[in-house]
């Protein structure tokens, strides 16, 4: 039993071998067409995906759900060596997790710097049927280091924000999912922008899910307006809670089996 007392399916747990040795968890739900999930900074797949209930909605609709934990997150590897977090590594890891699972027809799907990742894995060779791209805005994805600087600023000076404040928002939920300041900080190197144009030459059906008061990434709609086929669906929250809405695993259900 999952939080709000909503059973769900069995977890089977994987683990394959990215593109330089580093171990990648992943969590696999129910049976049917695959659909990738890669969820957001600071959190890992059981909290984006599984605990609100989103992957067994889509189980519900007929879907394999395939959702690995970042690299510096989760159960994946999470070495604190720069050398382990080159630019990219995780559109590395997403096109080894591909490869490895040898996934030829599947949907593919994001959320914060996971839709980010999904949308370099797209630049860099990824052929899904449909995209899914959620908590993302198109400043997010052409200036990353906007909010890496945020991110960079809320680890290093942990312990030291005012209570209720947005940095200590997101320290709380780093100490929520457990995850390794020193790992993390590590991550933020792998960003890496997308221009506009390579944005604009995604033909697959894309829906972009937003929360009505998320602003931090830029604007949502603004990626729907590049995309020769996109449709911009927005739900309740901001950027931290509208990942815990009912509506989002809605959206996507309803999108997939369309």
């Amino acid at each position: 039993m999952k939080d709000g007392n909503v059973s769900e399916p069995q977890v089977e747990k994987l683990e394959i071998q990215s593109f330089d040795g580093l171990p990648i968890a992943v969590h696999v739900m129910g049976e049917g067409r695959d659909v990738v999930l890669i969820h957001g900074y600071f959190s890992n797949a059981w909290t984006n995906w599984i605990r609100y209930g989103h992957a067994a909605k889509l189980v519900a609709r007929g879907f394999r759900v395939i959702m690995p934990d970042l690299r510096g997150h989760g159960e994946s590897g999470t070495p604190h060596d720069a050398a382990s977090y080159p630019p990219d590594a995780l559109m590395h890891d997403g096109l080894a997790l591909v490869e490895k699972l040898g996934l030829t027809d599947y949907d593919l799907g994001g959320y914060s710097l996971g839709a980010r990742t999904v949308v370099r894995m797209m630049a860099n060779g990824a052929a899904p049927r449909r995209l899914m791209l959620s908590g993302m805005g198109l400043e997010g994805l052409h200036h990353t280091r906007g909010r890496g600087d945020y991110f960079q600023h809320v680890l290093t000076n942990l312990g030291t924000f005012e209570r209720g404040s947005s940095e200590w928002m997101t320290e709380a939920f780093l100490h929520t999912t457990k995850g390794d300041p020193q790992a993390l900080l590590q991550v933020l190197n792998t960003f890496v922008d997308t221009p506009r144009e390579a944005i604009a030459v995604i033909t697959q059906p894309t829906v972009v899910i937003n929360g009505k008061d998320d602003q931090d990434n830029g604007s949502a709609e603004a990626i729907v307006d590049l995309l020769p086929d996109g449709r911009f669906v927005e739900i309740p929250g901001n950027h931290m809670s509208a990942v815990t809405r009912k509506e989002l695993g809605e959206a996507m259900a309803d999108f997939l089996s369309a």
